[in-house]
């Protein structure tokens, strides 16, 4: 019960943030495309331009698209597009690290890693959009 209040205790200040930095979702976004990163470095040379490079610009541009959101509270139907299009991101996150897995190229271990933070970049995304009026009132 503790961890349910504070849960919902940090949402509603996410509403009141200053910036998109201060989002967790968009923290966690840095930090899932800095773990890609790392894991993508010892992917083989002749991945660089297909897993590789798709794989860092889908987990790079989840927190691109958070950042864009917050820029376009203005019009909550704008906002919801890009949370969406942030959603879609991981998605295709989690496709590429699950072919890196099928190719032998990333653990078991590293892999669920980052579906876990996928997972839970989708449910901070889809709470923000389904309470997206909170966001985008009085937004400026």
């Amino acid at each position: 019960m503790k961890n349910t209040i504070h849960f919902f205790s940090k949402f509603l200040n996410m509403a009141f943030v200053g910036s998109y930095k201060e989002l967790d979702v968009y923290q966690l976004s840095r930090k899932l495309a800095k773990k890609i990163f790392e894991i993508s470095v010892n992917f083989p040379k002749h991945e660089t331009y297909s897993l590789t490079d798709q794989i860092r610009r889908s987990s790079r541009s989840i927190g691109a698209q958070i950042a864009e959101a917050w820029a376009k509270r203005r019009y909550e139907k704008h906002f919801i597009s890009k949370l969406t299009d942030a959603d879609g991101e991981q998605y295709e996150t989690q496709h590429w690290i699950e072919i890196a897995f099928d190719s032998n190229l990333v653990t078991l271990e590293e892999m669920n890693a980052i579906l876990l933070d996928c997972h839970s970049i989708n449910r901070m995304l889809n709470s923000m959009i389904n309470k997206s009026s909170q966001f985008c009132k009085n937004a400026f």
